[in-house]
């Protein structure tokens, strides 16, 4: 492998370049360049790193972000490893993009924010402090299994959204979704999921509400996303060779 490997980089030709690479795997109990983003302003919980991994608490149902990035990221993919350890009440875990200022996108598992059944909903919002959100996508999906690891995956091209979880496509821009609403009478909302229109460019996060959970293993890969990985690699090799260090293929 070794061999085919520099084979393929002498062929490179020079104009050639990998997007670049971001990865953390909190092993240097790091947390310096991360910064917390909450839904309302009194938060409840915590983030700590345990055993190389990422230690969250939330013990409300509003959302918790700890992000990191440059809000001037435009296209790139986010992935992570998340381990649901306790469920406090009506929750989610969350994947975010393009976060700047207070305006973001996010995807998340859970039965937030209708507490009845367990979903995938993807939203946008210009205040993630206010009351309002635009809804780009709603599905029901199982929540994910307790104890267990998944890997959550959100790709933004463009006006585009691609979300992801265990390597299962779940939607794209452009897919068609119904939502049931049942209050005093069944209401169906039919549409096709949304356009990230004026969210082109932000940062990434990661959180949870009434969720105590791990993560690991962050990725993030675009031509905007310096190198930063804390494993040692060369760039031309980190393809090969990171991904197959990371502690997530142990877990699994």
């Amino acid at each position: 492998m070794k061999f085919v490997i520099v084979v393929l980089m002498l062929f490179l030709p020079p104009t050639f370049a990998l997007a670049g690479t971001f990865v953390e795997t909190f092993d240097d109990r790091d947390l310096d360049n991360w910064r917390e983003m909450f839904q309302n302003d009194i938060p409840s919980g915590s983030w700590e790193i345990v055993d190389s991994e990422l230690h969250a608490m939330s013990l409300e149902s509003f959302i918790r972000l700890l992000t990191t990035g440059d809000e001037m990221w435009h296209d790139y993919t986010i992935e992570f490893d998340v381990k649901p350890l306790e469920k406090h009440g009506i929750g989610s875990l969350v994947i975010a993009a393009r976060i700047k200022g207070p305006q973001l996108v996010f995807c998340e598992v859970g039965d937030l924010p209708f507490g009845i059944k367990s979903n995938v909903i993807c939203r946008t919002t210009g205040n993630f402090h206010g009351k309002y959100s635009e809804l780009l996508y709603f599905s029901p999906h199982p929540l994910l299994k307790m104890g267990d690891w998944s890997t959550l995956k959100l790709k933004v091209h463009g006006e585009a959204f691609t979300f992801w979880i265990n390597s299962r496509q779940i939607v794209q821009t452009g897919d068609d979704f119904t939502l049931e609403i049942h209050e005093n009478q069944k209401t169906a909302i039919v549409g096709k999921a949304g356009k990230l229109s004026g969210f082109l460019t932000g940062s990434i996060g990661l959180g949870l509400a009434n969720y105590t959970a791990r993560f690991d293993d962050v990725i993030i890969t675009g031509d905007d996303i310096p190198d930063k990985r804390a494993l040692s690699v060369t760039p031309r090799v980190k393809l090969a060779t990171t991904w197959g260090r990371l502690k997530h293929f142990k877990k699994k």
